[in-house]
């Protein structure tokens, strides 16, 4: 048992003191109530209620009360796949960010062995793909300007299987724009439309990715299409596609203000979006994932964002999304 707490995270998700085990108490040891297992699972016991009503979980209803076979739990915690929600891995893929790199990095510093934590940078489309194939946790998406996210959002969403089931949370606003080198701001000047129309050297991003789109659409309103700009080479990352400029291999790429500082380029900003993680309900309750989003809220990732810049926290860790 102390094993499967381990691996849980042992932790009420409430924060608050965990519900002592059967044996703990002085009860019988082979039943736990939905209190005792929600803090065995490190689970939210609204969530225990769910699974055992879904017959998801197994346990027994006794004068109205739930109750929960320890072992029969453990068996159900052996057999569940990485996808379920006692999982000891948190696999986040999609789009890029810097901001996110650094929460994700001292997450899996703080849980050390005892959790997998990572994020693998694939671009919006690419991500979403890996998600409902299970085979990531949690999709970063951003996909067109911050006015339109909460339609354009969910809309990209509903063209995956499997997205009946899932949820969007907030993480952060942030600017998007064009990472240029200096010297290309200083010939061309600081506005979209100067350094679109220049004759410069871009890198683009793989199709699917949401910084590829938004070139798109700044293209479109600059009255142009992408492939009449200069294509020196495709970056896979936002931060891939600042080294390129800050080596010289470029002069301007799409991308946002923070992957620019981190280069030390200029950025000409064209508006901001919502940068938000698309995940199953199911990966919502784990105990790993809401430490994540606690840790968006928290005031190191304040300092971090204020220290990049472009970033906007007020909404971070909402659920903006649910499916109907």
């Amino acid at each position: 048992m102390a094993r499967a707490r381990h691996r849980a995270g042992g932790n009420s998700p409430a924060g608050g003191t965990p519900a002592p085990l059967p044996e703990e108490s002085g009860g019988a040891a082979a039943l736990m109530n939905a209190r005792q297992a929600a803090s065995y699972l490190g689970i939210n016991e609204k969530k225990i209620y769910q699974l055992a009503t879904e017959g998801r979980l197994p346990g027994t209803k006794v004068t109205g009360k739930w109750l929960f076979p320890r072992d029969l739990v453990d068996q159900w915690l052996l057999e569940s796949s990485h996808r379920g929600v006692l999982a000891d891995r948190l696999l986040l893929t999609g789009s890029d960010d810097p901001l996110l790199h650094r929460i994700v990095s001292a997450l899996a510093q703080a849980v050390e062995a005892r959790a997998l934590i990572a994020y693998s940078a694939t671009g919006t489309r690419l991500g979403l793909r890996l998600l409902a194939a299970g085979r990531a946790d949690v999709c970063a998406v951003h996909w067109g300007p911050a006015a339109e996210s909460d339609v354009r959002h969910p809309a990209l969403l509903s063209r995956f299987p499997g997205h009946a089931q899932w949820v969007l949370v907030r993480a952060f606003r942030r600017e998007q724009g064009l990472m240029a080198s200096p010297r290309a701001t200083q010939r061309h000047g600081s506005s979209v439309d100067a350094l679109v129309g220049a004759g410069l050297r871009w890198v683009f991003r793989q199709d699917g990715s949401g910084s590829q789109r938004f070139l798109e659409e700044i293209c479109a309103a600059a009255e142009t299409k992408p492939d009449r700009l200069e294509c020196a080479m495709t970056a896979r990352s936002e931060r891939e596609a600042a080294s390129h400029v800050a080596m010289g291999e470029a002069d301007v790429a799409p991308g946002v203000r923070a992957a620019a500082a981190e280069c030390g380029l200029d950025f000409v900003a064209a508006g901001e979006e919502t940068f938000d993680l698309a995940l199953p309900r199911d990966v919502y309750f784990r105990a790993l994932f809401q430490r994540l989003a606690d840790s968006l809220k928290s005031e190191e990732t304040r300092s971090t964002a204020a220290r990049l810049g472009g970033y906007d926290l007020t909404e971070a860790g909402r659920l903006v999304w649910s499916a109907p």
